[in-house]
This record gives structure tokens, sequence and C-alpha cells, in this order.
């Protein structure tokens, strides 16, 4: 039997989201660039490839190679990199066949099956086509319901990332997406840049209070609470 949650490398954040990356779900990281959102799935994803499964790792932004070795632990980076299966969309809707082509992966029977299915990040490319108005959106919406399809199909975490959207009249930032990416994500984490540091916060989840939260700083190998 699985276990319900699965660990994003960081016992802080597993923490703050009450033990780890819950299956079945959406859990979504957003923040300005350079907030850590993207060490934090590299470092989810080498937990689980670490525990003999595969991932799934969709990304819109650049995949540095560099970077996942480091994280994944320099020399066992490449043993570890054969079971992460890696997407590399170059435009919106390349975005959408992707996720498509993950079901293959999840259904497959092998001896390292996918245990989890991480987009970094799930916006990036539907900003550059925002300019087209709601059809984009019915499409980030489209997308997100099929990757949560999925997640309840297959009983595997999926673990998104967000950049952000400054709403001067309320004063306030938020996730890109608007309600619907927001209400089809059950666990939120918004990431913050204060000076040198950084501060995770929880801003949505199904059993644990809004607000709580931990600062850490990045590092080499991920990062540190601090």
């Amino acid at each position: 039997m699985k276990c319900n949650k699965l660990s994003t490398g960081s016992p802080d954040l597993n923490m703050l989201l009450g033990g780890g990356l819950e299956r079945r779900v959406i859990t979504q990281f957003y923040g300005e660039p350079a907030s850590g959102k993207s060490t934090l799935c590299l470092m989810a994803a080498a937990e689980c490839l670490r525990a003999g499964k595969s991932v799934i790792f969709i990304d819109t932004e650049g995949f540095s190679v560099e970077r996942f070795s480091q994280v994944a632990g320099g020399d066992g980076a490449e043993e570890l990199a054969e079971h992460l299966y890696l997407f590399e969309p170059v435009d919106f809707e390349q975005q959408g066949l992707m996720i498509a082509e993950s079901e293959d992966l999840l259904r497959a029977n092998r001896e390292h099956p996918v245990d989890l299915l991480i987009m970094d990040s799930a916006t990036a490319l539907y900003r550059t086509e925002l300019e087209t108005g709601k059809e984009t959106l019915r499409r980030l919406s489209h997308y997100m319901v099929k990757i949560l399809g999925l997640a309840k199909k297959y009983d595997v975490p999926v673990l998104i990332t967000n950049q952000i959207y400054v709403d001067i009249d309320r004063k306030r930032i938020s996730g890109l997406g608007g309600t619907a990416l927001e209400h089809i994500s059950k666990a939120i984490v918004s990431f913050e840049r204060l000076d040198g540091t950084r501060r995770a916060v929880l801003r949505k989840h199904r059993s644990r209070p809004e607000g709580l939260s931990f600062e850490f700083e990045i590092t080499e190998t991920g990062i540190n609470r601090i």
C-alpha cells in the first residue's frame, strides 16, 4: 500500500504541508523568479528517484542539468536521471500534448513506476499567449483538469510551479491563472525573496492553518532552514 504523502526532500517543507506532497491532488508553488521554486522541485524529484521510483518532469523554463546534478548528489545523479522522464515543451500547445503523453508513462507497469509528476512552470508558456484572452485561460484550465485526472487515476502527487500576478487594485500578489488554478490546487505555498534569504508561506491547505511559514537559504545542494 502506498504512503499517502510523498517527501519533498525538505523536512521543513514536509512539515509545512502536513507530511509532504499528497497523492491524487495538485500542490502549487508560486513566487517570483529565484525564490526557490525550481530548486524545491528538483529536491522532490531527487527524493522520489532515490526511493527507486520514476519521475515525470515537464519543464517549460529550461531544465538545468548542472543544478539537478548538484541537488541529486553529484556522482550519483547520472544513475538517478535514468528514471527521470524529461519533457521540454516550446509552446503552449506542445505543453498540452506532453501532458497527454505522460499517461503512457504512468500507465506502464515497470520496475521503477512513475510516482511523481512535476510541471515547472505551469504558466510560463501561458503567459506568452495572454493576448489571446479567455481562450488561453480556458486551455490552461483544461490542461490542469487533465493533469488532476492523471493524479487521481494513477494515485500520484502532482507538483506545479506558478509565476506571480500583481493585482494593483487589491494590493496583493497571487499566482497566475486566476481562481481556476487556485481552486484546482488543494495545497498552495508561496515563496518570497527577502534580503538574502527566502520565506515559504502556506496559503491553502485542507487540514493545516494558512499562514504557517519558515525561512530558508538556497544552497548548492538544495535549501537550509535558517
